[in-house]
């Protein structure tokens, strides 16, 4: 593929930043005391790009969007990770709606897309359980018909920021005679539904991104089941085949270890050589990494689905994640240990704490490398 942006691409590339520079609110850059501080500033961050229909890209005209090809997104989620704006990773966006588009009643769609794609409603996903993580359709949640409802009795793990979600995305198994992946349904359920309940799960970086939700006889319209009963496992494949180029992670890590160098110039060779050694290595990571999230828009832009490709830059970009973060901390000596609140290298104690997460969610390593051995290079299970 020619890795150049053509002039319409670059074009668009600048219209974005010129949105990061002038568009966006007050402050937004500045840290916020609150949960409801932050959240607050992320609406106000969605609801421009929604005027823009940037906020749900690459949806088609008729929902909200702008029917972007898969390279268009990847610019914009580019400059937008790498300048760390908030608000434009959205469950809702990237694969709520496109199940909805594909298999959701005309009411569904009339229903969920819009407020989507205009900034109203966030969601969250609730897929993973206790027992049930890398092995996702080993899910017990049930969720039993009744009458013209559905009952939900179980719980889910690992809901990022669940307790700010307008709706939840959910995965339930609605027949326990069947082999695991043909008895799950998706539902659609409003997350201050009675009976639901949400409690905190502190990361060990000291940050509230995470929930455990239970279900305790909770009961929700049968309208809120999107697509067919007992096909609900391929419902979350395919929403998780979109926008996996993980180009987002890529310019995180580009802007960290570019922020690392100019740490690194203002010590003026005061650094072992070793460490200016290994942030040379990050940057050529960092720069092949990038190179595979352009390969697979290149290839969702042709029509190919990139199974092994993305599985590889996940893997590849998680671990380099918790690696740069080795890094900062090293730089920084004891002060990257102790951290007092007006260090620079508090950022960098966050970024390592939480790369950690970066190789259990969406995936654990080991799963990633399974899935590239079985699916990607046809190697055996056993």
């Amino acid at each position: 593929m020619d890795f150049r942006l053509n002039p319409q691409q670059a074009a668009f590339q600048q219209d974005v930043a010129s949105f990061i520079e002038s568009g966006l609110p007050a402050g937004w850059d500045q840290g916020h005391d609150s949960l409801e501080e932050r959240m607050a500033v992320e609406r106000d961050i969605m609801k421009r790009l929604a005027s823009r229909h940037w906020l749900a890209l690459p949806w088609p005209k008729e929902y909200g969007g702008l029917g972007a090809t898969p390279m268009e997104q990847l610019v914009f989620n580019e400059q937008m990770a790498y300048h760390g704006v908030p608000g434009v990773m959205n469950m809702g966006v990237a694969w709520v709606g496109p199940v909805v588009m594909l298999y959701g009643t005309d009411e569904q769609k009339a229903q969920y897309l819009s407020r989507i794609a205009d900034g109203s409603d966030i969601w969250c996903t609730l897929y993973s359980e206790p027992g049930a993580g890398s092995d996702l359709a080993a899910m017990q949640t049930r969720a039993v018909r009744d009458g013209d409802d559905y009952v939900i009795n179980g719980q889910k793990i690992w809901t990022s920021f669940g307790h700010y979600a307008d709706w939840g995305w959910l995965a339930a198994r609605t027949d326990p005679d069947v082999p695991k992946h043909k008895g799950l349904s998706t539902f659609a359920v409003k997350m201050d539904t009675p009976g639901v309940t949400i409690r905190p799960l502190i990361n060990m970086a000291g940050t509230h991104e995470f929930n455990e939700i239970f279900f305790e006889d909770v009961r929700i319209p049968a309208s809120q089941l999107v697509g067919e009963e007992n096909r609900g496992w391929y419902h979350v494949a395919i929403g998780l085949d979109f926008e996996r180029s993980s180009i987002g992670a890529t310019s995180s890590a580009r802007r960290t270890v570019d922020d690392l160098v100019a740490e690194l110039k203002l010590r003026q060779g005061r650094v072992k050589p070793e460490l200016r050694h290994r942030l040379a290595e990050h940057h050529i990571a960092v720069q092949v990494l990038r190179t595979m999230a352009y390969n697979i828009a290149s290839m969702q832009g042709s029509g190919l689905v990139p199974t092994r490709e993305a599985q590889m830059a996940k893997l590849f970009g998680a671990e380099l994640q918790q690696k740069i973060g080795v890094t900062a901390l090293q730089l920084f000596g004891m002060e990257g240990q102790a951290s007092p609140a007006a260090s620079r290298a508090l950022r960098y104690q966050y970024t390592l704490l939480r790369a950690v997460a970066n190789t259990i969610e969406g995936g654990t390593s080991e799963v990633q490398r399974s899935v590239i051995a079985t699916r990607g290079l046809g190697l055996p299970r056993e």
